[in-house]
């Protein structure tokens, strides 16, 4: 008869393997993390109008986006 050399490798083992592995990955993933940046926008920049429905842009999907009535 021949030996089986196979290692079995039990439900728990893998499990454990498994959550190591996790463990490992969030500790090596926490340095990429960047710090929160402070808006760089002064106030005059935000309150400024950003729609101009006479561009073109506006205009061209206005007319793409039109339904037939």
């Amino acid at each position: 008869m021949k030996r089986d050399s196979k290692t079995a490798i039990g439900r728990r083992d893998v499990l454990r393997v498994l959550g190591a592995g996790a463990g490992a990955a969030v500790t090596a993933a926490a340095p990429l993390a960047t710090p929160a940046q402070a808006d760089s926008e002064t106030t005059d920049q935000k309150r400024k109008a950003r729609y101009q429905p006479n561009s073109a842009e506006i205009q061209t999907f206005y007319r793409v986006n039109r339904y037939p009535s």
